[in-house]
């Protein structure tokens, strides 16, 4: 087993696609499918399942991928070491954001850190929290952003994100400065479901109030779009909404409720030479 098949095997894991994989490493899908088909022949086992419905790891694949990731992090570490010594930065840095954080947060810390280290590779995953700690945990993301609660892995707080009321312009609570629980009672409620429910029902149940859930949606837009559908009103981060919200009123819950979001990662001591960079980048944007 060379580092190029082990390369290709992981590539071609992370796009579900020989063709993708080839595109990103410079390689035809025949010249793929061969360092495959020589990995597993060296290995004695078929790591990957080809069929209708794509490519999936075997049983075999998904025991040794995460010792797969581990030697490719390790090599990466190596060579920036290397690099560094030589007065030269390498690398890449895969990171894992989720969507309202990547829209307001990421193009500005990506360019803070571009102007520094132009010769990086910045890689994003978006999805939700939970997406984020499993890839940290697997290893296919470096570093991430995510909400508490978090656990089994190193969580540094950046920046604390209020929670609001969101109704439809015209519905008879959105003539108030500020909404407490007991006005959601007998009200119909859209849940977001990307993360912050936690924090909602947590709050709700302290109150000893049950919202009238009517839907339970993942999506941001989705979930403005009901509202101002006059389907229901919600909750939401402040950095998920609009800055000028069509048909739709955003009111500030009463006590405050609010995110903490932070950077998480593995272990900050094992992080690669260029992830650290980006962590101090990120740090000094939002702590100073």
């Amino acid at each position: 087993m060379n580092f190029f098949q082990l390369e290709v095997f992981l590539h071609v894991v992370e796009h579900g696609s020989f063709t993708k994989a080839g595109d990103r490493i410079g390689l035809t899908q025949s010249g793929v499918s061969h360092n495959i088909t020589a990995l597993e022949t060296e290995l004695g086992v078929t790591l990957l399942k080809r069929d209708r419905k794509g490519i999936t790891l075997t049983t075999a694949g998904e025991q040794v991928i995460p010792h797969m990731r581990a030697i490719a992090a390790n090599l990466a570490h190596i060579e920036q070491k290397i690099a560094a010594v030589n007065g030269m930065e390498v690398g890449k840095i895969t990171i894992g954001s989720f969507p309202s954080f990547t829209a307001r947060f990421i193009p500005k810390l990506f360019s803070i850190f571009k102007e520094k280290y132009p010769t990086i590779d910045l890689l994003i995953h978006e999805g939700g929290y939970e997406e984020i700690l499993t890839w940290i945990e697997e290893g296919t993301v470096d570093i991430g952003f995510a909400a508490k609660p978090v656990k089994n892995v190193e969580f540094i707080p950046l920046l604390h994100d209020p929670l609001s009321a969101v109704v439809y312009e015209g519905h008879p609570l959105s003539g108030k400065t500020s909404l407490n629980l007991e006005d959601f009672v007998d009200q119909p409620f859209i849940m977001l479901r990307s993360g912050c429910e936690t924090l909602i029902e947590d709050r709700f149940l302290e109150a000893k109030i049950k919202p009238n859930i009517s839907y339970d949606i993942k999506d941001n837009q989705t979930v403005l779009s009901m509202v101002a559908g006059k389907l229901g009103i919600t909750i939401m981060p402040d950095l998920a909404l609009p800055e000028k919200p069509e048909r739709l009123k955003s009111l500030p819950l009463n006590p405050e409720l609010s995110r903490e979001i932070g950077l998480v990662m593995k272990s900050a001591k094992h992080l690669s030479p260029v992830a650290k960079e980006f962590t101090k980048v990120v740090q000094g944007h939002f702590i100073g």
